[in-house]
């Protein structure tokens, strides 16, 4: 790795309207290095990013960019891709409908005459994906492959574009441990080639693991930037510079007090929406207890999610047979009006497909899953909407300058709270939390924990699903395994570890 800087930032301001989101920033990036930038959501990463790759065009903020050692104006994406910067954001920018090299050269087709060639165009797509270390024909349609090799094909279009600096924002959110392993391995790779990197990312041991350097930011100010071999970085180090303070405890102390059982799932079996003769689910059976907080672990593909939507209201698959009780006694939930009325309540792992409506301000997402509490006739009453939004923002502490504000431009860990919003806002009995932590950062973390306990404080009974195992550790009471869509175990917290739990994660029968 070379030592000359290849980027310098300094002085950026940006500003939305009621709030400062940029104050000052300075950034310096070297040549051919892995570079990450960490914070707390809304500290402004994304934000940076995106005035650099001229998302926010040069006007829209204050300071200065050096690329290369010249001053840079971008006033399009383009323009910074013209410079040999490319950004891939978090939410992929690909076409499903589309065919792997369709997407590849999507806006930098190449074409001489207005005429594509396609079978110049096949081979070309497939050195790039053999240079990301995809085999993958070039004629797959990007929604017949999986989110970890579509993360691929955006790299391998990044460097159709002839990139120097390439920006990743949370390349790794919804990767599994394998696919993103896999996709750190390609980054070393890159940046053996001379190819510098920025990277955005939540995951601290990652960053621990794959960065040259690491600049910390704010609340819109930089703190520092760690250079991770010479500063001795560990996630600890990490932690301190995001949230200002040392996390003694990941988790909040917690005792429980679980009382009777709240609800009984028993003999469950689901089978796949598309092929009948494949079990996703097979003859689960789980209770979770009112002040119980309980946990679901499993390997990806075990069925954790598929399991969870089809009780909530039989959204996903296809039933075969199973019996919900509640307090004892045996509940309808065949549609999701159901499951609501019955008083169950699911947030579901993907908040910006499926659990909020992005065009919608605060106040309507948090009330959308409960609307006739607040309807006034045949007509929503839009007094009693705000004041039981703005009772959310507060408890819930959501970082907003009113209930008004837009969904789309909150943070991360925000967006969690007003879908954690929307279902409190039911008042269900029981709540399942599928991935209630996924891409937000430690400090909203934190605070998500502490709602998760409030809830089973109040008598609620809480059904955690989680990727991360040290989270199912920290925060339940009991921890149930599933594979291949089978219960393996019961683990009380305390006979439970990493080790015990992925022991019963592989099996595949239960005892």
């Amino acid at each position: 790795m070379t030592t000359d800087t290849i980027l310098s930032m300094r002085g950026i301001t940006k500003e939305f309207p009621g709030v400062r989101a940029l104050e000052r920033v300075h950034l310096d990036v070297r040549r051919g290095e892995i570079h990450s930038i960490c914070g707390e959501n809304g500290a402004g990463k994304s934000t940076l990013m995106k005035v650099l790759s001229g998302v926010h065009p040069y006007g829209e903020y204050e300071g200065e960019i050096h690329f290369e050692g010249q001053e840079v104006r971008f006033r399009t994406i383009r323009d910074s891709e013209r410079a040999g910067i490319v950004i891939i954001h978090q939410e992929l920018a690909l076409v499903p409908q589309l065919s792997v090299t369709e997407n590849l050269f999507l806006g930098n087709e190449g074409a001489p005459r207005g005429v594509i060639n396609w079978l110049s165009a096949r081979k070309r797509a497939a050195e790039l994906l053999a240079r990301v270390g995809l085999d993958e024909n070039p004629d797959t349609l990007i929604g017949d492959i999986g989110i970890g090799k579509q993360q691929l094909v955006e790299i391998a279009k990044a460097l159709a574009k002839d990139v120097k600096l390439l920006i990743l924002d949370e390349p790794t959110a919804a990767l599994n441990d394998a696919d993103s392993q896999n996709l750190l391995r390609l980054l070393e790779g890159l940046r053996e080639r001379g190819i510098t990197c920025v990277m955005i990312s939540h995951k601290l041991a990652e960053i621990e693991q794959i960065s040259d350097s690491i600049t910390i930011i704010r609340d819109g100010h930089t703190i520092e930037t760690l250079d991770v071999a010479g500063d001795g970085v560990d996630e600890d180090r990490i932690i301190r510079g995001m949230v200002g303070r040392d996390l003694d405890h990941r988790f909040p102390p917690h005792t429980s007090h679980p009382a009777e059982v709240l609800l009984e799932i028993r003999d469950w079996t689901v089978v796949h929406p598309a092929d009948p003769h494949r079990l996703v689910v097979d003859r689960a059976n789980l209770t979770v207890r009112r002040g119980e907080i309980v946990g679901l672990a499993g390997l990806m593909g075990a069925g954790r999610t598929e399991l969870a939507r089809s009780v909530f209201g039989e959204s996903w698959g296809t039933k075969l047979s199973g019996t919900l009780l509640k307090d004892g006694a045996e509940i309808r939930a065949r549609s999701v009006k159901e499951a609501i009325a019955a008083g169950l309540a699911y947030v579901t792992e993907d908040r910006k497909t499926l659990g909020l409506n992005l065009l919608d301000p605060i106040k309507v997402s948090i009330t959308s899953a409960g609307l006739s509490r607040i309807r006034s006739g045949l007509a929503v009453d839009d007094n009693a909407e705000v004041v039981a939004a703005e009772r959310y923002r507060k408890s819930l502490n959501i970082k907003a300058p009113s209930v008004d504000e837009g969904v789309s431009r909150l943070s991360g860990g925000n967006q969690q709270k007003v879908v954690l919003g929307k279902w409190m806002f039911t008042e269900p009995d029981v709540l399942i939390l599928d991935e209630p932590t996924r891409g937000i950062d430690v400090g909203a973390k934190y605070e998500i924990y502490e709602i998760i306990n409030q809830l089973a404080d109040s008598g609620r009974g809480v059904l955690v699903i989680s990727s991360e195992l040290p989270e199912l550790l920290g925060i339940c009471d009991r921890i149930y395994t599933l594979s291949a869509g089978v219960i393996t175990a019961d683990v009380p917290r305390e006979q439970a570890d990493q080790e015990v739990l992925m022991r019963y994660m592989t099996q595949r029968k239960a005892g």
